[in-house]
């Protein structure tokens, strides 16, 4: 499958660039996986399409402040540092701008040595391992220093780094948000309890392979980045109760969905568990673990377009992603959401 067959036109003005005031005021899509139907509505009405029984997944996962501006310590000069995820004690991979300038044994310091990062070992792409030194807590001094890692489609500054965060975030690692749990509320979350849908949540800490783009024409040749996840013994009783039981498991985004299929994938139960997946779902994948997904509008050509597709079929998303298009829907991060049922 080449992954030409995942693209389409996009206008570059339809790519949001900053949040809606009110989160529930995006438009919400409807897709039917089995026809191809599309309708459409406002995400607000998401509980008028939830069923008593049902189970909604949501990923609780919180967005480091991770984008660190610094200077070398030898030079002066200035480096951006962007951490990735933690490799082992105060190890972590991270990206540095410009990459050529710290090599091993390389020292940046943050807010005038508040944070020191030594360079360790080079890796490919700008990505380079750094040993942290710091006093005090890792999470207050990025909250004191760093600043959300936006993806680089979003130009605008964002002038509330909360409008980054769902509003159930709360397991720090992310280097960037869920971003399809972004246009839920604490009170529309209230309601869809009310209804008699359950809500649970596992964690998937998100990294920035997500933006990567697919550099192979046959995409059974790419590689999948890692990420880490949990599910709780909590949240697995409460999903094979819900699969017992004949209703539906909904996931709220990609990364809820990767997850919720890794488990799946090694089980014929859900089971509490937590490690690395690198799982890619692309068409001719058969779902073992949801039944229906929330997501947001997504790159052309992207891992996360062969995902939804596979739960639909990519002639339906590419079908509905034209209508978006003619419909000026608002696209990726703080854009609009589908839900494909």
């Amino acid at each position: 499958m080449n992954v030409n067959d995942f693209d389409f036109e996009l206008p570059e003005e339809l790519i949001a660039q900053t949040p809606l005031l009110d989160r529930t005021s995006s438009r919400l899509m409807l897709l039917n996986k089995a026809t191809g139907e599309v309708a459409h509505s406002h995400f607000k009405n998401i509980i008028d399409y939830l069923l008593p029984g049902d189970t909604l997944v949501l990923n609780d996962t919180k967005v480091m402040p991770a984008r660190l501006f610094g200077v070398k310590e030898e030079t002066g000069a200035k480096v951006e540092m962007l951490m990735l995820k933690q490799l082992e004690g105060n190890d972590w991979e991270v990206l540095i701008k410009p990459a050529k300038r710290i090599n091993p044994g390389a020292v940046v310091t943050f807010g005038e040595g508040k944070l020191k990062a030594v360079c360790k070992e080079n890796l490919p792409q700008g990505g380079r391992v750094m040993t942290l030194e710091f006093d005090g807590i890792l999470q207050e001094r990025l909250e004191e220093l760093g600043e959300m890692p936006l993806p680089p489609y979003i130009k605008e500054k964002l002038e509330d780094q909360s409008r980054y965060q769902t509003v159930y975030a709360k397991a720090v690692g992310s280097a960037a948000a869920p971003t399809a749990g972004l246009h839920f509320t604490e009170e529309l979350l209230k309601a869809i309890k009310a209804k008699g849908v359950n809500v649970t949540y596992i964690t998937l800490h998100v990294g920035l392979g997500t933006f990567r783009p697919v550099s192979v024409d046959n995409i059974e040749e790419h590689d999948m980045h890692s990420e880490y996840y949990e599910m709780t013994a909590e949240t697995a009783g409460l999903l094979n109760a819900t699969r017992a039981a004949g209703h539906r498991i909904i996931t709220v985004g990609t990364t809820s969905t990767r997850t919720l299929e890794t488990i799946a994938s090694h089980n014929e139960q859900f089971q509490e568990e937590s490690g690395w997946t690198d799982i890619f779902i692309y068409p001719g994948y058969e779902f073992k673990g949801i039944d229906a997904m929330i997501t947001n509008f997504h790159l052309p050509k992207s891992t996360l377009m062969m995902l939804i597709s596979s739960l639909s079929t990519r002639e339906h998303v590419l079908n509905a992603y034209q209508q978006a298009v003619e419909e000026r829907y608002r696209f990726f991060s703080f854009g609009d959401a589908m839900f494909i049922y």
